[in-house]
Protein backbone atom coordinates (compact mmCIF):
# COMPACT_ATOMS: atom_id res chain seq x y z
CA UNK A 1 0.00 0.00 0.00
CA UNK A 2 2.66 2.65 0.90
CA UNK A 3 5.13 1.80 -2.55
CA UNK A 4 1.27 2.32 -4.26
CA UNK A 5 0.78 5.59 -2.53
CA UNK A 6 4.56 6.71 -3.32
CA UNK A 7 3.76 6.10 -6.51
CA UNK A 8 1.44 8.89 -7.10
CA UNK A 9 2.01 10.86 -4.08
CA UNK A 10 1.88 14.36 -6.66
CA UNK A 11 -1.49 13.37 -7.72
CA UNK A 12 -2.71 12.78 -3.92
CA UNK A 13 -0.93 15.76 -2.79
CA UNK A 14 -2.08 17.53 -5.29
CA UNK A 15 -6.03 16.10 -4.64
CA UNK A 16 -5.82 17.27 -0.56
CA UNK A 17 -4.78 20.55 -1.98
CA UNK A 18 -7.99 20.83 -4.68
CA UNK A 19 -9.83 20.06 -1.90
CA UNK A 20 -8.89 22.94 0.28
CA UNK A 21 -9.51 25.44 -2.84
CA UNK A 22 -12.54 23.72 -4.53
CA UNK A 23 -14.32 23.50 -0.40
CA UNK A 24 -13.20 26.85 0.34
CA UNK A 25 -14.88 28.42 -2.42
CA UNK A 26 -18.05 25.76 -2.35
CA UNK A 27 -18.58 26.90 1.56
CA UNK A 28 -18.14 30.63 0.57
CA UNK A 29 -21.00 30.34 -2.49
CA UNK A 30 -22.89 28.02 -0.86
CA UNK A 31 -23.31 29.86 2.75
CA UNK A 32 -24.16 33.20 1.60
CA UNK A 33 -26.09 31.69 -1.01
CA UNK A 34 -28.69 30.83 1.34
CA UNK A 35 -29.78 34.66 1.42
CA UNK A 36 -27.86 35.71 -1.59
CA UNK A 37 -29.44 33.51 -4.80
CA UNK A 38 -27.62 35.34 -7.08
CA UNK A 39 -24.55 33.49 -5.94
CA UNK A 40 -25.54 30.39 -6.71
CA UNK A 41 -26.79 30.97 -10.82
CA UNK A 42 -25.23 32.16 -13.22
CA UNK A 43 -25.03 36.20 -12.66
CA UNK A 44 -23.07 39.14 -12.55
CA UNK A 45 -22.15 39.43 -9.17
CA UNK A 46 -21.31 35.35 -9.44
CA UNK A 47 -19.24 35.64 -12.09
CA UNK A 48 -17.15 39.26 -10.44
CA UNK A 49 -16.93 37.52 -7.17
CA UNK A 50 -15.96 34.52 -8.67
CA UNK A 51 -13.21 36.22 -10.47
CA UNK A 52 -12.04 38.52 -7.22
CA UNK A 53 -11.72 35.42 -5.33
CA UNK A 54 -9.40 33.77 -7.90
CA UNK A 55 -7.24 37.17 -8.46
CA UNK A 56 -6.63 37.68 -4.88
CA UNK A 57 -6.22 34.21 -4.16
CA UNK A 58 -3.38 33.69 -6.62
CA UNK A 59 -1.93 37.00 -5.44
CA UNK A 60 -2.11 36.02 -1.53
CA UNK A 61 -0.26 32.86 -2.49
CA UNK A 62 2.58 34.30 -4.39
CA UNK A 63 3.01 36.13 -1.11
CA UNK A 64 2.12 33.98 1.56
CA UNK A 65 3.55 30.81 0.01
CA UNK A 66 1.68 27.93 -1.21
CA UNK A 67 0.57 24.00 -0.49
CA UNK A 68 4.48 23.15 -0.25
CA UNK A 69 3.98 19.92 2.10
CA UNK A 70 7.14 17.97 2.36
CA UNK A 71 9.02 21.23 2.49
CA UNK A 72 7.53 23.30 5.09
CA UNK A 73 6.34 22.32 8.89
CA UNK A 74 2.55 22.10 9.05
CA UNK A 75 2.27 25.19 11.26
CA UNK A 76 4.07 28.15 8.72
CA UNK A 77 1.49 26.44 6.11
CA UNK A 78 -1.55 26.63 8.21
CA UNK A 79 -0.58 29.88 8.89
CA UNK A 80 0.15 30.98 5.29
CA UNK A 81 -3.34 29.09 3.82
CA UNK A 82 -5.14 30.95 6.70
CA UNK A 83 -4.29 34.78 5.90
CA UNK A 84 -4.49 34.15 2.18
CA UNK A 85 -7.88 32.82 2.88
CA UNK A 86 -9.39 34.99 5.17
CA UNK A 87 -8.32 37.73 3.04
CA UNK A 88 -9.71 36.35 -0.04
CA UNK A 89 -12.52 36.04 2.32
CA UNK A 90 -13.12 39.39 3.28
CA UNK A 91 -12.31 41.15 -0.37
CA UNK A 92 -15.34 38.71 -1.39
CA UNK A 93 -17.68 39.49 1.35
CA UNK A 94 -17.09 42.91 0.48
CA UNK A 95 -17.89 43.17 -3.10
CA UNK A 96 -20.78 40.97 -2.50
CA UNK A 97 -22.01 43.45 0.10
CA UNK A 98 -21.32 46.55 -2.18
CA UNK A 99 -22.86 44.63 -5.38
CA UNK A 100 -26.00 44.17 -3.27
CA UNK A 101 -26.70 48.01 -3.35
CA UNK A 102 -28.08 49.92 -6.58
CA UNK A 103 -30.84 51.45 -7.28
CA UNK A 104 -33.12 49.11 -7.44
CA UNK A 105 -32.08 47.78 -4.18
CA UNK A 106 -31.48 49.48 -0.49
CA UNK A 107 -29.21 52.53 -1.69
CA UNK A 108 -27.47 52.57 2.04
CA UNK A 109 -24.36 50.43 2.40
CA UNK A 110 -24.23 47.83 5.45
CA UNK A 111 -22.32 44.78 6.32
CA UNK A 112 -24.90 41.37 5.80
CA UNK A 113 -24.99 38.32 6.82
CA UNK A 114 -22.12 38.55 9.22
CA UNK A 115 -23.25 34.96 11.00
CA UNK A 116 -22.69 33.28 7.74
CA UNK A 117 -19.12 34.77 6.94
CA UNK A 118 -18.26 33.93 10.74
CA UNK A 119 -19.15 30.02 10.02
CA UNK A 120 -17.03 30.38 6.77
CA UNK A 121 -13.84 31.73 8.16
CA UNK A 122 -14.23 29.18 10.82
CA UNK A 123 -15.08 26.04 8.32
CA UNK A 124 -12.05 27.79 5.74
CA UNK A 125 -9.41 27.62 8.37
CA UNK A 126 -9.99 23.67 9.82
CA UNK A 127 -10.28 22.54 6.47
CA UNK A 128 -6.67 23.98 5.86
CA UNK A 129 -5.88 22.61 9.09
CA UNK A 130 -6.95 19.78 8.39
CA UNK A 131 -5.81 19.22 5.12
CA UNK A 132 -2.68 20.44 6.00
CA UNK A 133 -1.31 17.86 8.69
CA UNK A 134 -2.94 15.15 6.77
CA UNK A 135 -0.84 16.07 3.46
CA UNK A 136 1.98 16.45 5.58
CA UNK A 137 1.65 13.13 7.45
CA UNK A 138 0.93 11.33 4.25
CA UNK A 139 4.05 12.91 2.35
CA UNK A 140 6.41 11.70 5.79
CA UNK A 141 4.50 8.27 5.42
CA UNK A 142 5.19 7.72 1.87
CA UNK A 143 8.68 9.27 1.87
CA UNK A 144 11.64 7.93 3.95
CA UNK A 145 13.93 10.59 5.48
CA UNK A 146 17.01 11.67 3.00
CA UNK A 147 19.95 10.49 4.59
CA UNK A 148 22.16 14.03 5.48
CA UNK A 149 26.04 14.26 5.39
CA UNK A 150 27.15 17.08 6.86
CA UNK A 151 30.35 19.01 6.07
CA UNK A 152 32.04 21.78 8.35
CA UNK A 153 35.18 23.42 9.34
CA UNK A 154 34.14 23.88 13.33
CA UNK A 155 32.61 22.12 16.18
CA UNK A 156 30.83 25.06 16.29
CA UNK A 157 29.37 24.93 13.08
CA UNK A 158 28.43 20.91 13.74
CA UNK A 159 26.34 22.28 16.72
CA UNK A 160 24.62 24.71 15.38
CA UNK A 161 24.06 22.87 12.32
CA UNK A 162 22.92 19.76 13.99
CA UNK A 163 19.84 22.05 15.97
CA UNK A 164 19.05 23.38 12.64
CA UNK A 165 18.47 20.27 10.84
CA UNK A 166 17.36 17.92 14.07
CA UNK A 167 14.10 20.43 13.64
CA UNK A 168 13.71 18.62 10.17
CA UNK A 169 14.11 15.37 11.69
CA UNK A 170 10.81 13.69 9.44
CA UNK A 171 12.53 15.03 6.18
CA UNK A 172 16.43 14.71 6.69
CA UNK A 173 17.94 11.80 8.51
CA UNK A 174 21.84 13.05 9.65
CA UNK A 175 23.86 10.13 8.93
CA UNK A 176 27.60 11.28 9.52
CA UNK A 177 29.11 14.76 10.29
CA UNK A 178 33.22 15.43 9.36
CA UNK A 179 35.38 18.33 8.02
CA UNK A 180 36.00 19.34 4.92
CA UNK A 181 39.77 17.79 4.88
CA UNK A 182 38.52 14.56 5.96
CA UNK A 183 40.58 11.80 2.86
CA UNK A 184 37.39 9.92 2.62
CA UNK A 185 35.43 12.68 2.03
CA UNK A 186 34.44 11.90 -1.57
CA UNK A 187 33.25 7.85 -0.80
CA UNK A 188 31.12 9.47 1.88
CA UNK A 189 29.33 12.29 0.14
CA UNK A 190 28.58 8.89 -2.81
CA UNK A 191 26.49 7.07 0.15
CA UNK A 192 24.43 10.14 0.92
CA UNK A 193 20.70 11.52 -0.65
CA UNK A 194 21.86 15.06 0.31
CA UNK A 195 24.84 17.26 1.60
CA UNK A 196 24.93 20.30 3.79
CA UNK A 197 27.79 22.94 3.85
CA UNK A 198 28.52 25.03 6.27
CA UNK A 199 31.45 27.81 6.42
CA UNK A 200 33.64 26.25 4.21
CA UNK A 201 36.47 27.83 2.44
CA UNK A 202 35.06 28.88 -1.53
CA UNK A 203 37.21 27.13 -2.93
CA UNK A 204 36.47 23.89 -1.35
CA UNK A 205 33.31 24.57 -1.63
CA UNK A 206 33.21 24.89 -5.17
CA UNK A 207 35.38 21.62 -5.54
CA UNK A 208 32.30 19.47 -3.32
CA UNK A 209 29.40 21.02 -5.05
CA UNK A 210 30.85 20.27 -8.45
CA UNK A 211 31.04 17.08 -7.02
CA UNK A 212 27.76 16.94 -5.89
CA UNK A 213 26.06 17.79 -9.47
CA UNK A 214 27.98 15.38 -11.31
CA UNK A 215 26.74 12.75 -8.98
CA UNK A 216 23.23 14.17 -9.24
CA UNK A 217 23.22 14.55 -5.12
CA UNK A 218 21.39 17.56 -3.59
CA UNK A 219 23.41 19.85 -1.93
CA UNK A 220 22.89 23.03 0.07
CA UNK A 221 25.47 25.59 1.36
CA UNK A 222 25.17 28.43 2.71
CA UNK A 223 25.61 31.81 1.34
CA UNK A 224 28.90 34.65 0.85
CA UNK A 225 28.46 37.79 -0.95
CA UNK A 226 29.70 36.71 -4.20
CA UNK A 227 26.97 33.90 -4.26
CA UNK A 228 24.29 37.11 -3.23
CA UNK A 229 25.88 39.45 -5.93
CA UNK A 230 25.62 36.23 -8.71
CA UNK A 231 21.79 35.30 -7.78
CA UNK A 232 20.67 38.65 -8.83
CA UNK A 233 23.14 38.32 -11.97
CA UNK A 234 21.73 39.05 -15.42
CA UNK A 235 22.96 36.95 -18.42
CA UNK A 236 25.35 38.53 -20.79
CA UNK A 237 26.90 37.20 -24.03
CA UNK A 238 29.96 39.01 -25.90
CA UNK A 239 29.82 37.54 -29.02
CA UNK A 240 29.92 33.85 -28.35
CA UNK A 241 31.57 34.71 -24.83
CA UNK A 242 28.76 33.71 -21.78
CA UNK A 243 29.04 36.38 -18.46
CA UNK A 244 27.04 36.35 -15.31
CA UNK A 245 26.71 40.88 -15.33
CA UNK A 246 26.36 42.06 -11.64
CA UNK A 247 25.29 46.07 -12.47
CA UNK A 248 25.26 47.91 -9.27
CA UNK A 249 23.29 51.37 -9.89
CA UNK A 250 21.17 51.36 -6.60
CA UNK A 251 17.57 52.55 -6.92
CA UNK A 252 16.36 54.63 -9.30
CA UNK A 253 14.65 58.73 -8.54
CA UNK A 254 11.37 56.90 -9.65
CA UNK A 255 11.89 54.43 -7.17
CA UNK A 256 12.68 56.73 -4.47
CA UNK A 257 9.86 58.47 -4.97
CA UNK A 258 7.59 55.37 -5.20
CA UNK A 259 9.37 54.65 -1.96
CA UNK A 260 9.12 57.46 0.27
CA UNK A 261 5.48 57.99 -0.56
CA UNK A 262 4.69 54.19 0.47
CA UNK A 263 6.59 54.44 3.46
CA UNK A 264 4.46 57.64 4.90
CA UNK A 265 0.88 56.35 3.10
CA UNK A 266 1.79 53.25 5.78
CA UNK A 267 3.00 55.10 8.38
CA UNK A 268 0.44 57.62 8.26
CA UNK A 269 -2.49 54.97 8.17
CA UNK A 270 -0.91 52.72 10.89
CA UNK A 271 -0.56 55.42 13.33
CA UNK A 272 -4.16 56.08 13.14
CA UNK A 273 -5.18 52.73 13.20
CA UNK A 274 -2.71 51.91 15.94
CA UNK A 275 -3.36 54.78 17.94
CA UNK A 276 -5.91 53.66 21.02
CA UNK A 277 -3.37 50.12 21.06
CA UNK A 278 -0.47 53.54 21.71
CA UNK A 279 -2.60 55.21 24.41
CA UNK A 280 -2.97 51.62 26.31
CA UNK A 281 0.55 50.12 25.72
CA UNK A 282 1.62 54.22 27.57
CA UNK A 283 -0.60 53.99 30.35
CA UNK A 284 0.07 49.88 30.72
CA UNK A 285 4.00 50.83 30.86
CA UNK A 286 3.88 53.95 33.24
CA UNK A 287 1.46 52.06 35.71
CA UNK A 288 3.64 49.34 35.73
CA UNK A 289 6.90 50.95 37.19
CA UNK A 290 6.02 55.19 36.70
CA UNK A 291 8.56 55.33 34.01
CA UNK A 292 9.57 56.65 30.55
CA UNK A 293 6.86 55.30 28.03
CA UNK A 294 9.38 55.48 25.26
CA UNK A 295 12.73 54.13 24.64
CA UNK A 296 15.26 55.85 22.61
CA UNK A 297 18.74 55.33 21.49
CA UNK A 298 21.01 56.02 18.63
CA UNK A 299 20.81 53.21 16.00
CA UNK A 300 22.49 53.59 12.42
CA UNK A 301 20.71 54.09 8.71
CA UNK A 302 21.56 54.76 5.06
CA UNK A 303 25.57 56.04 4.65
CA UNK A 304 25.90 55.62 8.27
CA UNK A 305 23.98 58.45 9.37
CA UNK A 306 22.71 58.43 13.02
CA UNK A 307 19.19 58.72 14.53
CA UNK A 308 16.75 58.38 17.62
CA UNK A 309 14.85 55.05 17.18
CA UNK A 310 11.95 55.09 18.83
CA UNK A 311 10.32 52.40 20.74
CA UNK A 312 7.89 51.35 24.07
CA UNK A 313 10.21 50.90 26.89
CA UNK A 314 9.97 47.26 27.39
CA UNK A 315 13.37 46.85 29.86
CA UNK A 316 13.75 48.17 33.53
CA UNK A 317 15.27 51.73 33.40
CA UNK A 318 19.04 52.77 34.09
CA UNK A 319 20.06 48.87 32.81
CA UNK A 320 23.63 47.61 31.05
CA UNK A 321 22.75 48.69 27.22
CA UNK A 322 23.59 46.07 24.66
CA UNK A 323 21.19 43.94 22.32
CA UNK A 324 18.06 41.52 24.10
CA UNK A 325 18.63 38.01 24.00
CA UNK A 326 15.87 35.47 24.93
CA UNK A 327 14.82 35.47 28.34
CA UNK A 328 16.43 38.41 29.01
CA UNK A 329 16.45 39.01 32.57
CA UNK A 330 16.36 43.07 31.89
CA UNK A 331 12.97 43.14 30.41
CA UNK A 332 9.69 43.48 32.82
CA UNK A 333 6.71 41.26 32.62
CA UNK A 334 4.74 44.18 29.98
CA UNK A 335 7.61 44.28 28.15
CA UNK A 336 7.90 40.59 27.48
CA UNK A 337 4.10 41.10 26.22
CA UNK A 338 4.70 44.11 24.17
CA UNK A 339 7.37 42.37 22.18
CA UNK A 340 5.90 38.69 21.72
CA UNK A 341 3.32 40.59 19.71
CA UNK A 342 5.65 43.50 17.98
CA UNK A 343 3.64 46.22 19.78
CA UNK A 344 6.59 47.53 21.25
CA UNK A 345 7.87 48.31 17.59
CA UNK A 346 5.02 50.72 16.31
CA UNK A 347 6.67 54.05 17.92
CA UNK A 348 8.95 53.06 14.87
CA UNK A 349 5.94 54.76 12.21
CA UNK A 350 6.96 57.71 13.97
CA UNK A 351 11.19 57.39 12.57
CA UNK A 352 9.47 56.20 9.39
CA UNK A 353 7.35 59.06 8.84
CA UNK A 354 10.32 61.66 9.70
CA UNK A 355 12.30 59.93 6.95
CA UNK A 356 14.60 57.98 9.29
CA UNK A 357 13.52 54.89 8.51
CA UNK A 358 11.61 53.03 5.85
CA UNK A 359 9.02 50.22 6.61
CA UNK A 360 10.98 47.98 4.57
CA UNK A 361 14.78 47.71 5.01
CA UNK A 362 18.01 46.12 6.73
CA UNK A 363 17.57 45.60 10.66
CA UNK A 364 18.75 49.51 11.96
CA UNK A 365 21.31 48.46 14.30
CA UNK A 366 22.87 49.81 17.53
CA UNK A 367 26.11 51.68 17.16
CA UNK A 368 28.18 49.52 19.33
CA UNK A 369 26.84 46.16 17.22
CA UNK A 370 27.66 48.31 14.12
CA UNK A 371 31.41 49.02 14.57
CA UNK A 372 31.92 45.61 16.44
CA UNK A 373 30.37 43.10 13.46
CA UNK A 374 32.02 45.35 10.96
CA UNK A 375 35.64 44.71 12.49
CA UNK A 376 34.54 41.12 12.49
CA UNK A 377 33.01 41.09 8.57
CA UNK A 378 33.88 44.25 6.73
CA UNK A 379 31.19 43.33 4.20
CA UNK A 380 28.95 44.32 7.06
CA UNK A 381 29.06 47.68 5.95
CA UNK A 382 27.18 46.80 2.43
CA UNK A 383 23.58 46.83 4.75
CA UNK A 384 24.12 51.01 4.84
CA UNK A 385 23.99 51.52 1.26
CA UNK A 386 20.11 51.15 1.83
CA UNK A 387 17.49 52.80 4.93
CA UNK A 388 17.00 50.99 8.15
CA UNK A 389 13.52 49.37 8.37
CA UNK A 390 10.63 48.51 10.41
CA UNK A 391 10.56 44.86 8.50
CA UNK A 392 12.57 43.11 6.10
CA UNK A 393 13.85 39.14 5.34
CA UNK A 394 16.09 39.21 8.53
CA UNK A 395 13.38 40.47 10.78
CA UNK A 396 10.61 37.75 9.30
CA UNK A 397 13.15 35.36 9.02
CA UNK A 398 15.44 35.78 11.59
CA UNK A 399 15.44 34.47 15.23
CA UNK A 400 17.07 35.54 18.52
CA UNK A 401 19.68 32.87 18.22
CA UNK A 402 20.23 33.70 14.57
CA UNK A 403 24.07 34.65 14.23
CA UNK A 404 24.77 38.28 13.18
CA UNK A 405 26.99 37.13 9.91
CA UNK A 406 23.32 35.22 8.63
CA UNK A 407 21.24 38.42 9.62
CA UNK A 408 23.68 40.19 7.47
CA UNK A 409 23.07 37.71 3.99
CA UNK A 410 19.62 38.17 4.76
CA UNK A 411 19.55 41.98 4.62
CA UNK A 412 22.20 41.79 1.69
CA UNK A 413 19.31 39.67 0.23
CA UNK A 414 17.12 42.43 0.71
CA UNK A 415 19.29 44.82 -1.14
CA UNK A 416 20.46 42.99 -4.09
CA UNK A 417 16.68 41.85 -4.76
CA UNK A 418 14.97 45.08 -3.75
CA UNK A 419 11.64 46.27 -5.65
CA UNK A 420 8.85 47.69 -4.88
CA UNK A 421 6.89 44.58 -5.25
CA UNK A 422 9.24 42.73 -3.12
CA UNK A 423 8.78 45.75 -0.78
CA UNK A 424 4.80 44.90 -0.74
CA UNK A 425 5.39 41.46 -0.49
CA UNK A 426 7.53 42.04 2.50
CA UNK A 427 4.69 44.05 4.33
CA UNK A 428 1.78 41.46 3.89
CA UNK A 429 4.43 38.73 5.14
CA UNK A 430 5.27 40.40 8.56
CA UNK A 431 1.44 39.24 9.42
CA UNK A 432 2.96 35.94 9.88
CA UNK A 433 5.37 37.06 12.30
CA UNK A 434 2.32 37.92 14.92
CA UNK A 435 1.81 34.48 14.80
CA UNK A 436 5.41 32.49 15.54
CA UNK A 437 6.27 35.46 17.65
CA UNK A 438 8.53 32.99 20.16
CA UNK A 439 10.57 32.08 17.13
CA UNK A 440 11.40 35.57 15.52
CA UNK A 441 13.78 38.13 15.81
CA UNK A 442 14.03 40.90 18.10
CA UNK A 443 12.69 43.39 15.44
CA UNK A 444 9.17 43.71 14.24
Amino acid sequence: MKDFCGRFQKSILFLFELIIYLGNYAVFFLLLGIDNKQLLVLSRTSVVITFTWIIISALLTVIYGKYDVGVRKSRPIVISLSLTAVMTDVAAYLLLNIMNRNEDNNQTFKIEFVGYFLLILAIHIVLITLMTYAGNGFYFWVSDPEAVLLITSSDASVAKLKTVIGKYHKRYRIERIVDYRDADLKERIRSADSVFLYDLPVSERTEIVNYCYKHLINVYFNPEVADIVEQNSRQAMFDDVTFLAAEFKGMTFEQRICKRFMDILVSVLALVIASPVFLVSAIWIKKYDGGKVFFRQKRATIHGKVFEIYKFRTMKENVENHSATKDDDRITPVGKILRKYRIDELPQFINILKGEMSVVGPRPEMLENVNEYTKEMPEFKYRLRMKAGLTGYAQIMGKYNTSSRDKLMLDLMYIENFSLLKDIQLIFQTVTVLFQAEDSTEAF
